[in-house]
């Protein structure tokens, strides 16, 4: 918990500093339909700026991934600014609140194309985004997502690009892992309401049953914030399954999920995705940590990945802001890295021409989720971490929390 409102306060020290400097923050996306940026707009650059735009989930349930994709976000435009720019020009950040919501997301979007911006980075989730990738093809305004992992997110021959892998894939990778380690009996749980958890179900079922695992139960809930898991692991218990693949964000995962789970008699391997990083901030104090244990998740870069481009990135975001940086900064980066990479490839930040430098899928990008090119739909090819929870007693308490990777997985080895 002490992470967890560090993070908290670093967020809004970052907030009061752009202001001051007079950036945008869109703090109240629905009524901020056109506030002045810091560069007066135009991501084509005005004068000697370039603003990116991002929109993101600054407040509401998602606001950890929000504030974490700023802080990646501005650090990474701050070291590109002290090393010259692009093209000789400083670049400017503007973002918006979408407070996870699909039409808080598209009043930012409209906020920002208002002010010129026609480069922009969000949002985070499938359901936010998925809201805006019309409006971007019609406005001509390149969009790149550093998370929302839906398939149908990006299409042949549009605006639309991301850093993160689909579900497909994800959904891929952990079929792989269940079949590496001999399971073959397995439930799901997943909001049915939900295109990131309910995709990535899906993807994972379809993907077992190719590898001939067994999907023997499958649960639901309503809402994304589902506070009570016990009934949906108590029916995995009566199916005596080996693996429960279920698919929640950190503030599910963290303070109910996995204890409810325990709680419920089953003992089982808990297997989630990406939502999960975070998770361990929001346990709460008190409950038996060692109910984390044999829980693992897939996700978009190890933290703890010996090469030379994490351990910079690590080392310079704990410098800034005291933490481990979350997938979601190192995501939000890569956005900006394949952003750089493209404007300076076509020697412009005119949005129709960058969007043609990011359709080369023969360009390779060495990013901290990865060294990767995109496929014909502006989607990475890559792989993923397996990252498990684990509970050390002889520390104990919260600080006895920690993860530690299990195994990485290639795309190859999903084919």
């Amino acid at each position: 918990m002490k992470k967890k409102l560090l993070a908290l306060l670093l967020a809004l020290c970052m907030v009061f500093a752009l202001a001051a400097c007079g950036t945008s923050s869109g703090d109240d996306a629905a009524d901020d339909t056109g506030s002045d940026a810091s560069s007066g707009g135009d991501s084509a650059g005005s004068g000697d700026t370039i603003t990116i735009g991002m929109i993101a989930p600054m407040t509401g349930t998602n606001a950890a991934y929000g504030n974490s994709m700023l802080e990646g976000l501005q650090m990474t435009i701050d070291e590109i600014n002290e090393a010259g720019g692009i093209l000789g020009m400083q670049v400017e950040l503007d973002y918006r609140d979408d407070q996870g919501d699909a039409t808080q997301a598209q009043n930012a979007f409209n906020a920002l194309i208002a002010e010129g911006v026609t480069l922009i980075i969000g949002s985070a989730t499938s359901g936010a985004t998925s809201a805006l990738t019309n409006l971007a093809n019609e406005e001509g305004v390149v969009l790149i997502t550093p998370s929302a992992t839906a398939d149908d997110i990006t299409t042949e021959d549009d605006y639309v690009f991301r850093a993160c892998f689909k579900d497909t894939l994800q959904g891929g990778i952990a079929a792989a892992y269940v079949d590496q380690q001999g399971i073959t009996r397995v439930g799901t749980i997943a909001c049915s309401a939900d295109t990131y958890s309910q995709g990535l179900v899906d993807a994972f079922a379809l993907a077992c049953e190719e590898r001939g695992i067994e999907v023997v139960e499958q649960q639901s809930t309503a809402t994304m914030n589902a506070q009570d898991f016990t009934n949906q692991f108590t029916a995995m218990v009566n199916a005596d399954v080996e693996l429960v693949y279920a698919v929640y964000y950190y503030d599910a995962v963290g303070p109910f999920l996995v204890t409810q789970a325990r709680a419920a008699g089953y003992d089982g391997i808990i297997m989630g995705a990406d939502g999960y990083d975070g998770a361990l901030d929001y346990v709460s104090e008190g409950v038996d940590y060692s109910a984390f244990n044999n829980v693992v998740y897939t996700n978009h870069y190890d933290a703890t990945d010996s090469s030379e481009v994490v351990q910079n990135y690590v080392t310079s975001y704990d410098e800034l802001y005291g933490t481990t940086p979350l997938c979601f900064a190192a995501l939000a980066s890569d956005c900006m890295m394949m952003l750089q990479t493209a404007m300076e490839t076509a020697g412009t930040a005119e949005a129709s021409a960058v969007r043609d430098a990011l359709a080369d899928t023969s360009v390779t990008y060495e990013g901290v989720t990865g060294t990767f090119t995109l496929d014909e739909t502006g989607t990475p090819v890559k792989g993923a971490a397996v990252i498990s929870f684990v509970y050390d007693e002889s520390v104990g308490g919260l600080d006895g929390l920690g993860t530690e990777l299990v195994t990485t997985i290639s795309a190859d080895e999903i084919a």
